[in-house]
């Protein structure tokens, strides 16, 4: 029997999993990446660590899945979009790699939206400039380390890295170059005139040659099956953003769906024969089935927010819970159950690595009384979450119809809580998908279009979504969650000039 391996790498840990051609996950592992920050806005890894955990999980997960690595048809990736990662002529790391989070480069994207580039280059990528997409970071790199920059080789996003580690191979594929703003969707490819508007016309040598997802980048050579424990000469896709990736595995296989992906970024996201224009804050990238875009809203504000609660706020929760066998989540998702919201006046701004309204933009807890417990900040943390995608979502539903119901992944996807409050807050019917490393599945399906396994990506996911978790919308708190989103956004459009301050 063969077998399908998708390799995910998001802003914390890198995973493995393998799936058989129906889509049952037959075992995943993953490793944890050390995460760096030596100054304000500057989030990093090294690349060495990132390709060990890579390593690493691939080899668990082959022992726990007791398969031989011969029965690998293929094996691809999903990774996190925008960031760099960067080699010099031969290779080797340019210090380290630079997350999708990263703010350090905000002035130079302010710069862009002033004085006319991003406007410019906007008309021919879709695609508003930030802080943390790859043109940024190269200009920031050009005027900071301008040695550096002069020795890069090869400019990856995670995916291509891993790729290139794996194969020997350099080559970057559409759907993050498109959503890093590196495309030009009439040329479907690289243009020198748009690395000259954005200054950096010396790296078009070191952009590699672009795949579409489901296509052939190599083989896995023998450094990377010595590192990997995967058989030399194992066929390797592309891959995809993981937007798309998880988006595929829930079910976005058709215009008609709407999906929301509640990760580190607050992803929401459609299928389109045409670019969406118009919306500022709107994204265009090439969706991984070719002759499609995928439509984005999407702001770093999401269930990442509750990571760093737990790391910097319930330290002793975690470890009394654990003590007797349970979760933190058990903690946290008990509290949020039991907060009334409409008893319940704190709100949250999601907003620790910047807004989609301002990259200074910082997060807030508001309405704190004498009163207020953890169980309140908790439960309004997870609303904050879900009204900031819900601020999204009215957007994107500017330009389509509303949908009978909405696919939805990532960590908040796991808590039937906090899926009942996105049901709640957008008053439309939630679907999820069963336990599965999404990521790594919708690259397990690249894979398999590439190994012929699949006809294309909708047929892969025809064969192997099954859906998982459901919540209907609670009517009885539509007004209370209007209300409470109205002072959301208020409070949000109110702190505007206090963070262009500098506040």
């Amino acid at each position: 029997m063969r077998y399908l391996m998708g390799v995910d790498n998001g802003g914390t840990f890198s995973k493995a999993a393998i799936f058989d051609v129906d889509g049952r996950q037959i075992a995943s592992a993953s490793a944890s990446v050390p995460l760096y920050t030596p100054r304000p806005g500057f989030r990093e890894r090294d690349l060495t660590e990132l390709w060990k955990a890579n390593g690493d999980a691939i080899r668990l997960c082959l022992r726990e899945s007791g398969i031989s690595p011969e029965n690998i048809a293929a094996v691809s990736f999903s990774g996190h979009g925008k960031g760099l990662y960067i080699v010099d002529k031969s290779g080797k790391p340019l210090g380290r790699g630079i997350l999708s989070t990263d703010t350090r480069a905000h002035e130079i994207a302010r710069r862009w939206q002033e004085n006319g580039v991003a406007k410019t280059v906007g008309e021919k990528t879709h695609q508003p400039v930030s802080a943390c997409q790859p043109p940024a970071l190269l200009a920031w790199l050009k005027e900071n380390e301008p040695e550096t920059y002069g020795r890069i080789g090869h400019i990856f996003s995670v995916n291509d890295y891993i790729g290139y580690r794996l194969t020997g191979e350099a080559f970057s594929e559409y759907t993050i170059a498109s959503g890093g703003g590196l495309v030009d969707f009439g040329e479907k490819g690289y243009t020198r005139d748009i690395l000259a508007c954005f200054g950096i016309p010396e790296v078009w040598e070191a952009l590699p040659p672009l795949k579409y997802s489901t296509e052939l980048i190599g083989r896995v050579s023998r450094e990377g099956a010595q590192a990997t424990g995967l058989s030399e000469g194992t066929p390797v896709a592309a891959g995809m953003f993981d937007i798309d990736a998880c988006g595929i595995a829930s079910g976005l296989s058709s215009p008609e769906a709407l999906c929301l992906i509640a990760g580190t970024w607050s992803i929401n996201e459609y299928i389109s024969p045409i670019v969406v224009t118009g919306e500022p804050t709107t994204r265009n990238s090439f969706f991984c089935q070719p002759g499609l875009f995928l439509v984005e809203e999407s702001s770093p504000t999401s269930a990442g927010n509750l990571e760093w609660f737990i790391r910097t706020q319930l330290s002793l929760e975690k470890q009394e819970v654990e003590r007797g066998g349970k979760s933190i989540y058990d903690v946290t998702n008990s509290w949020a159950k039991e907060t009334d919201p409409e008893e319940n006046r704190v709100l949250y701004l999601p907003f620790l690595n910047g807004a989609p309204t301002s990259d200074d933009a910082t997060g807030v807890f508001f309405g704190l009384t004498e009163a207020t417990e953890k169980r309140h900040l908790v439960a309004a943390l997870y609303e904050g979450v879900a009204f900031s995608h819900r601020r999204h979502v009215e957007k994107l539903l500017r330009h389509r119809p509303r949908p009978d119901r909405v696919l939805l992944s990532g960590g908040a996807a796991n808590s039937s809580v906090w899926v009942q409050i996105f049901a709640d807050i957008l008053q439309l019917p939630i679907q999820t998908v069963g336990g599965k490393e999404q990521g790594a599945q919708g690259a397990a399906m690249a894979a398999g279009v590439a190994a012929g396994l699949y006809r294309d990506i909708a047929e892969a996911a025809e064969r192997t979504v099954s859906p998982g978790r459901s919540a209907e919308p609670n009517g009885t708190r539509k007004e209370i969650y209007d209300k409470k989103y109205q002072a959301y956004c208020a409070l949000e459009n109110g702190l505007q000039t206090l963070w262009k301050a500098g506040m």
